[in-house]
């Protein structure tokens, strides 16, 4: 489905045109142990959304030399169906989410369809039952989850959203995940449209500054640019890039 620039700004945008979304998991990986930020979404969900999905993410993961089985803790930043789905692809996972996350997709506030829309119920449903099998963390507020990463509760774009502080070897870099879907949302304070509460989005483009070294140690959660500032981990996979390494333009 393509996609124009006046669906990733409130309010629309003057200057209308193509305005394409990718899609990311990240590897967090140290010598002690595997955390996955995120987990994607599958075929049958790319169908019913007319995604278009290169391949598993689950399965990419190969690229990086890992398994789903290797994977020990996954945070999900949100629920929503390109962050959350697959998760039975990981049998040895703890999934590390925000109270108020679980408590918005399952709550009354998905009685009203336009707040549900961007959420896949059999994902929803998934992590249920993950929580019912001990295997689900949930965290009120900024929180440590391993020695060098912690979630940063932003809200906003959903009631828990949560992005991810990283110590990496060119210094701290956060993921934002949909905080900022784009560069320019951040960069323009001109907020994405699927929005729970405008005013806690947008006091989280400062949370993100703050936390991250410099602004080019702040990545999106959907701009394509990230691919093209960051090296693939080889010529022959480009679409797998290095985070901790810096990006080869300003952005």
């Amino acid at each position: 489905m393509p996609r124009v620039r006046r669906d990733n700004f409130l309010g629309g945008d003057p200057h209308d045109g193509p305005m394409p979304m990718d899609f990311f998991v990240w590897v967090l990986r140290s010598p002690e142990r595997v955390v996955l930020v995120d987990t994607g979404f599958n075929a049958q969900t790319a169908a019913v959304r007319q995604r278009a999905l290169i391949r598993c993410p689950i399965d990419a993961l190969s690229d990086v030399g890992v398994r789903g089985d290797d994977i020990q803790d996954v945070i999900l930043t949100h629920l929503h169906y390109d962050h959350a789905g697959n998760l039975d692809k990981l049998p040895n996972a703890r999934f590390h989410v925000q109270d108020g996350e679980v408590e918005y997709a399952t709550g009354r506030c998905m009685c009203f369809q336009p707040l549900r829309h961007a959420y896949a119920v059999e994902d929803v449903v998934t992590l249920i039952r993950k929580v019912y099998d001990d295997r689900v963390v949930f965290h009120e507020g900024d929180q440590p989850v391993v020695p060098g990463v912690s979630v940063l509760k932003i809200g906003g774009h959903t009631k828990g959203l949560q992005s991810v502080r990283v110590n990496t070897a060119r210094g701290w870099v956060v993921l934002a995940s949909d905080a900022s879907h784009y560069y320019e949302n951040m960069e323009k304070q001109r907020p994405f449209p699927i929005v729970h509460n405008v005013a806690d989005m947008l006091a989280g483009y400062a949370r993100l500054t703050g936390a991250a070294d410099s602004m080019d140690h702040i990545v999106p959660g959907h701009d394509p640019m990230v691919m093209q500032l960051y090296p693939p981990i080889c010529q022959e996979n480009p679409d797998t890039v290095m985070l901790h390494v810096a990006p080869g333009l300003s952005v």
